[in-house]
């Protein structure tokens, strides 16, 4: 089955949450990207990690015969992740402390994730995947 892909900024997150969180339950698994924003001057994500990270999940993810949903939430440029008051590392819902961030969104809780460091790692996208 495809991945569903939802895509959010700082901006709309909220209401891209809420069509996400409504559409879980169809799902086996429904997991949340956080990355850096592309540098307009490379098209790249101005975060290493992410570069590395983000085409290992997607073809891990696309890969699954599960219905699996992905919301890519862009946390923005580097100087407004860098804010030590940057939303997504406040909110408690999700305290991140880095990028890339994987998150396993059940049950509106975190059920697992995976960060930066690990985040490129097949073997571990599969196990959250999984929910192992």
């Amino acid at each position: 089955m495809p991945v569903k892909f939802f895509e959010a900024t700082l901006s709309n997150f909220d209401a891209v949450f809420e069509q996400f969180r409504s559409e879980a339950p169809k799902n086996k698994a429904n997991l949340i990207l956080f990355v850096a924003d592309k540098d307009p001057a490379t098209s790249l994500s101005w975060c290493p990690d992410c570069v590395r990270a983000e085409p290992v999940i997607f073809k891990k993810l696309e890969s699954s015969p599960d219905d699996i949903a992905l919301l890519i939430a862009n946390v923005g440029d580097r100087p407004t992740w860098r804010n030590p008051r940057h939303p997504w590392k406040v909110k408690t819902s999700f305290k991140l402390t880095s990028v890339p961030t994987l998150i396993r969104w059940e049950n509106d809780t975190i059920k697992g994730r995976l960060e930066d460091y690990e985040a490129h790692l097949e073997h571990k996208i599969q196990a959250l995947v999984a929910d192992k």
